[in-house]
């Protein structure tokens, strides 16, 4: 067969050849997957998001959550901030390829913002809106039969969040994506 190597019988290159080159089907591990939120500083031009993102896509990596703003006009500079999830050598290769595209911020502070609508009556409303209280969610929009709250925090709360209002009627969420912006005295 062209191109395969001496020894190598039919079976053993079929079976390579039709192996995915993903990233989600190497070799399977127990080892443990973790979120991991990238802040990356690039650019304002043409195609440079296109290019960080191919990064993920070419090599299988998933893309949790993805936002990307100007963050300074004179200098013509857009924050892209995403979440991963993968093995700590996963995330580490993930980090190693961007850094040699763009400028990796340090830790970070990360917050998201969710739109969650519920429907109901009686209990349900009392209590939707005694955890909103808790939650300190905002009513931003109220009909006899409804609410959409705001909520701001990390991932882990509004997940919790909705996860506690499935059961009170949930309808619809509608999520930003995480933001970050790095620690410290510095900027960018």
């Amino acid at each position: 067969m062209p191109g395969t190597r001496p020894g190598m019988t039919k079976e053993r290159w079929t079976k390579t050849m039709n192996q995915p080159a993903s990233a989600y089907f190497m070799q399977e591990r127990h080892e443990p997957t973790e979120a991991h939120t990238l802040s990356v500083l690039v650019q304002n031009e043409p195609g440079v998001l296109a290019r960080v993102i191919g990064l993920f896509s070419g090599r299988g990596y998933n893309i949790e959550s993805l936002t990307v703003s100007e963050t300074e006009n004179q200098k013509h500079l857009s924050r892209i901030t995403i979440v991963t999830t993968g093995t700590p050598m996963v995330i580490e290769q993930i980090k190693h390829q961007l850094d040699r595209m763009v400028t990796l911020t340090g830790r970070s502070i990360e917050r998201e913002l969710a739109m969650v609508k519920l429907r109901g009556t009686g209990e349900h409303r009392v209590e939707a809106l005694r955890l909103a209280e808790a939650f300190r969610a905002r009513v931003i929009d109220a009909t006899t039969e409804s609410f959409v709250f705001e909520i701001t925090g990390n991932s882990g709360k509004i997940n919790q969040f909705i996860d506690l209002m499935r059961p009170l009627g949930l309808v619809e969420v509608s999520r930003t994506g995480v933001a970050a912006i790095g620690r410290g005295p510095e900027g960018m």
